[in-house]
């Protein structure tokens, strides 16, 4: 608690606007055990604020009720919408409650207490320096701390979560180091709610994906869970990817064609070579650093042209992807070798399979790395407007969102 009192005086909420009305929506599903606790923190943490806390609740037992026992004795006004139907799950109860919110400015949090309300403050106070739309609380950025995702594997499935959403949406999402966060403030008066078609957990993405946004971010420490149980499930996984697919496929699916064409290619030069004679490794170097050249130019053109102004120069943005092509290759090649030796399958076949696996890799690797916005420093920015050093990792991660989807893209 004293940690975020700490950083609270940090950031300047003494001088935040606390006249500012705001609504702390929250998203429930059979949380009735944590209401009260959550109200009690929210309303000592909002103290002096023109505040409200909405519950929508998509709950089987008797957490609306919860709510309504604990409204009548709470500090601030606290209110409790219950759906019959659960329609676009959580991220369907969040947009709810933006409709339904007295205040403009809302604040989304989870109701399992994960999600620490003592930091609704340190929220307010960094939208109230006026730029940004939207400012989320990350596990990921300096000071934050993930030990509430509690096993390697959820911190695993959560940052190949984060690799793959910001490969995919590296412009929208340049400033965000956790778009996968439930914790975040927004600015109601910068949403076409009308757009929003959401789909599971992923309520941030949905928003960042199809509104133009000014990101900040505050560290979080993902806590434990005090009551109930996790909704995260196998299930909620194949929500995200087919809601990641339908919000953004647009880029990957052309860096995916120009692939295939590559691949053909690859695999005809190969075709043509060992049926003249030429070693099948021979045969494999040659269409593999041909097709690795035309791929580039065919990138250039067709995928990644309205990123090439913010890039890198093209000199070292073709250095960088050559690069990174020819140490896959001198990887894939043996690996190819190893399946024509061992498992006695076709060349062509065994070419065939490692493209397959080494497109993901240079799709990536282009998103983040290749055609990466380069960071400019504007006049008058403050040290504080320079977005936090990272680790090697979390550049990497940075890196990986090329494009943003654009209204009727899909």
């Amino acid at each position: 608690m004293e940690r975020w009192r700490a950083h609270a005086l940090r950031v300047g909420i003494e001088g935040a606007d606390v006249g500012t009305p705001v609504t702390v929506i929250v998203p429930t599903f059979n949380e009735r055990d944590n209401v009260a606790e959550l109200v009690a923190r929210s309303a000592a943490a909002l103290a002096g604020y023109d505040a409200e806390i909405l519950f929508v609740d998509d709950s089987t037992d008797d957490t609306a009720s919860e709510v309504e026992r604990v409204a009548a004795d709470a500090a601030i006004p606290v209110r409790v919408i219950h759906r019959a139907e659960n329609t676009g799950g959580l991220g369907g109860a969040v947009v709810v409650g933006l409709e339904a919110a007295a205040a403009d400015i809302c604040i989304v949090m989870d109701g399992d207490l994960q999600h620490p309300p003592e930091l609704l403050p340190v929220l307010m106070a960094r939208h109230g320096e006026g730029d940004a739309d939207v400012v989320a609380a990350s596990r990921y950025v300096g000071g934050g701390d993930t030990s509430g995702l509690g096993t390697a594997v959820r911190f695993g499935v959560s940052r190949v979560a984060t690799w793959l959403t910001r490969a995919m949406f590296p412009i929208r999402l340049a400033r965000s180091t956790d778009p996968m966060t439930g914790f975040f403030l927004v600015d109601r008066r910068r949403l076409d709610l009308s757009v929003l078609k959401p789909q599971g957990f992923k309520i941030l993405l949905e928003i960042l994906a199809r509104n133009d946004l000014r990101i900040a971010e505050v560290p979080m420490e993902f806590a434990e869970r005090r009551h109930g149980t996790s909704k995260a499930s196998l299930r909620q996984g194949a929500t995200f990817i087919a809601h990641l697919a339908r919000l953004r496929f647009g880029k990957m699916s052309l860096f995916a064609l120009i692939g295939a064409i590559g691949a053909a290619a690859n695999l005809g030069i190969m075709w043509a070579l060992t049926a003249s004679g030429v070693p099948y490794i021979w045969a494999a170097v040659i269409g593999a650093e041909v097709t690795i050249i035309g791929n580039f130019l065919l990138q250039e053109r067709f995928v990644f042209a309205d990123m090439r102004t913010d890039a890198r120069a093209l000199g070292i943005r073709f250095a960088s992807s050559f690069a990174f092509n020819n140490v896959e290759a001198a990887l894939r090649i043996p690996v190819m070798a190893l399946m024509v030796e061992s498992w006695h399958i076709s060349s062509v076949l065994a070419t065939g399979l490692s493209l397959i696996v080494a497109f993901f890799a240079r799709f990536l690797f282009h998103s983040l790395v290749v055609y990466a916005p380069q960071r400019r420093k504007r006049n008058g920015d403050s040290p504080a407007a320079e977005p936090p050093t990272d680790t090697a990792a979390q550049r990497v991660i940075r890196a990986i969102d090329v494009e943003v989807m654009k209204p009727g893209e899909l």
